[in-house]
């Protein structure tokens, strides 16, 4: 599975997470999709922490095909909200997971806080020759009151990283993805990956 241009499914129908893991794995493994592979159904993600969330979707897709795959869960935890969104990032404004909402109902809940600080946290889950392993990427920052930039998705236009006066969605895609929460835990995955070999 692992070297020049293997294949790998991504337990993901999100085109977004799709085409920024690809850019972070470069030509090094073809990301595979549950679509790619006849599965169109919403993969589930119901439980309580990212950790349970991620396991929860490679699971899925490992016992429909038996294949060794991956899958991420992110969450943005602010200081202020006691580390809301949190694991309810995607759908903190509603099930309909419209990232403009959730972007308006977090910078009204912060409204005159102080403190500013938040990280994205990304947990990847691995299923690997039937075992399981994890690996976590974290990037600390600050949500500011407007959002600003084109680029990226989610909350990355009102999160600027520490160190940084720009957005994520400010950023180009390959400043983003040196830095960024899941690009960290995607590069743990690599190298668990080459380790194998």
């Amino acid at each position: 599975m692992a070297g020049t241009n293997s294949q790998i499914v991504f337990a993901t129908n999100n085109l977004n997470k799709l085409y920024e893991v690809q850019n972070i794995l470069g030509n090094q493994f073809k990301l595979v999709t549950p679509i790619d592979l006849g599965i169109s159904e919403d993969i589930p993600e119901d439980f309580d922490t990212l950790e349970q969330n991620a396991l929860q979707k490679a699971r899925y897709i490992f016992q429909k095909t038996g294949i060794s795959c991956f899958a991420d869960d992110t969450g943005l935890e602010v200081e202020a909200l006691n580390g809301a969104p949190g694991v309810y990032s995607a759908r903190y404004a509603g099930l309909q997971k419209d990232p403009k909402d959730n972007i308006r109902k977090l910078l009204n809940e912060i409204k005159g806080a102080e403190n500013r600080n938040a990280r994205f946290r990304t947990v990847v889950a691995l299923i690997y020759n039937a075992k399981e392993h994890l690996f976590e990427g974290i990037v600390d920052g600050k949500i500011i009151d407007q959002e600003r930039g084109q680029n990226g998705f989610g909350y990355d236009p009102i999160f600027v990283p520490n160190g940084y006066t720009l957005t994520f969605a400010e950023l180009p895609l390959s400043e983003k993805n040196k830095i960024s929460h899941r690009a960290k835990a995607i590069q743990g995955l690599v190298e668990f990956l080459h380790g194998t070999l």
